[in-house]
């Protein structure tokens, strides 16, 4: 299994970088880093897609599902057709965020290794980013950034949600189960960028431009999700 994960994918993220750095991107290894990443974002779009938009849908539907297993919870069999009525209604899989997670986690850990390891690869002549990052040291600038436009983007999720939470039903019950949602989406938006921040700052900043690089994508990508999702709710 080892072998295989080195010979199909990380090999191969290795050479296209080496290619992009020395064809492509003049020599600097951290704009050759951001195309690499644009790249694997572009090929696997269909998959960040769907499951972002189905993380999104999901979050509407949350205080709906919660009510109903209120509603169902001393009969789990019930609360399960109705909750998979919910789901089919809104199209929906419970299941697609796993089956996505089994598909990316390879590649992202082939490009955690490349980014951590392969920078003392002699076919890199230089590690600096526009000539005053060095990507094999950590940056606080580079990790700031990326930590901020994970903020953005968690912004943008909790505010797609709020108008399905006002809409979900006038019970007492159902008003507090999304206030709590809502309140849970907020915290997230702080918390999951710290933890970012943390976990950057004690690594080579070569991983910082590349998860800076992928949430800049994301955010332009939920920005067309929430258009979408608001058009087809209209």
């Amino acid at each position: 299994m080892t072998a295989l994960f080195y010979t199909f994918i990380y090999e191969p993220i290795l050479s296209v970088l080496v290619f992009i750095y020395r064809d492509i991107s003049f020599g600097d290894l951290g704009l050759a880093i951001i195309i690499l990443t644009i790249l694997v974002r572009i090929v696997l779009f269909p998959i960040f897609y769907k499951s972002a938009k189905d993380q999104t849908v999901m979050q509407k539907l949350q205080p709906k599902a919660k009510e109903i297993q209120n509603k169902y919870k001393t009969n789990k069999e019930e609360q399960a057709k109705v909750l998979m009525a919910l789901y089919k209604e809104n199209k929906f899989n419970p299941l697609s965020g796993f089956l996505f997670l089994l598909i990316q986690l390879p590649i992202f850990i082939a490009l955690f290794g490349v980014f951590s390891h392969e920078l003392s690869n002699p076919a890199f002549d230089s590690v600096m980013f526009f000539g005053f990052i060095n990507l094999g040291e950590r940056s606080v600038v580079i990790a700031i950034i990326a930590a901020a436009l994970q903020y953005i983007q968690g912004k943008m999720m909790v505010s797609s949600t709020k108008p399905a939470i006002g809409t979900v039903s006038q019970t007492n019950q159902a008003d507090r189960t999304a206030s709590q949602i809502a309140r849970a989406g907020s915290m997230m938006t702080i918390v999951a960028p710290a933890i970012t921040l943390v976990f950057l700052f004690n690594l080579p900043s070569a991983l910082g431009v590349y998860w800076g690089t992928s949430t800049a994508f994301s955010v332009i990508q939920q920005i067309y999700i929430n258009k979408k999702i608001n058009k087809e709710k209209k």
